[in-house]
């Protein structure tokens, strides 16, 4: 550990966004361990490493030893320590369950991190490649976009009105015909009109021409997709 903490403070290292650090830092001093009498200089590196990451020392809320010593004569200790985020009100201290270390010699420290409630989308609207939808959807925004008045832009308060209507009637356009469709591990971007429909087929017929059908739908959507994402990486590079 002593040689970590060198090679910390001897290389400029930029991680960010650090809210956590722990461990057993095999390091006893007094300013963690009230039983031990001495400061050792490398908890200077260690607080001057914690520091440059915007973290402090955590002190226990049930102050005890986090190492406990099976040799005769070998006092337990305060080895394992835990920075956090300076300033953080929800992140502010820890504590100790000596109980929970069972045959080990360490005992765990626990901390209480707040998780904030998300909403997760599990769905969303979709135009398959060259379907029926995909094609409504293109006649219907050059029909609205055929019938918008272009012939009084004067300004650039009237430009930005036309840019306006153009982007609402492609949104109106995309609701009226995406489906919704959820997401799952099965989701595969290749998956197309094709494989859908003769997936159906077999899926009523259950016949073996129709799985085959089935299974070459899926062999050629795979081959375009994946044909598709070589070219567009091809040219990227």
């Amino acid at each position: 550990m002593h040689s970590a903490l060198k090679y910390l403070k001897d290389t400029e290292v930029n991680i960010n966004n650090v809210l956590l650090m722990m461990g057993d830092f095999n390091i006893r001093d007094s300013l963690w361990d009230l039983s031990f009498p001495f400061h050792a200089s490398i908890s200077d590196n260690l607080i001057m490493i914690a520091d440059s990451f915007e973290l402090s020392l955590s002190f226990l809320t049930n102050p005890g030893s986090t190492r406990f010593s099976d040799t005769a004569g070998e006092s337990n200790s305060v080895i394992d320590l835990m920075f956090l985020r300076h300033g953080s009100d929800k992140l502010d201290n820890h504590f100790i369950l000596p109980e929970w270390r069972l045959s080990s010699d360490h005992a765990p420290l626990i901390i209480d991190i707040p998780i904030f409630e998300e909403s997760i989308q599990t769905s969303k609207l979709a135009i398959s490649l060259n379907s029926e939808q995909e094609t409504d959807f293109i006649k219907d925004v050059i029909s609205n976009f055929s019938n918008l008045d272009t012939s009084n832009i004067k300004n650039i308060n009237k430009l930005e009105q036309i840019v306006n209507q153009l982007s609402v009637f492609v949104e109106q356009m995309w609701v009226k015909n995406a489906k919704k469709s959820r997401h799952s591990k099965y989701s595969k971007q290749w998956w197309s009109e094709s494989c859908r429909s003769t997936l159906n087929t077999y899926r009523l017929e259950r016949s073996r021409e129709n799985w085959k059908s089935f299974k070459l739908a899926v062999k050629n959507a795979k081959r375009t997709f994946f044909d598709e994402k070589i070219h567009e990486i091809a040219n990227k590079s």
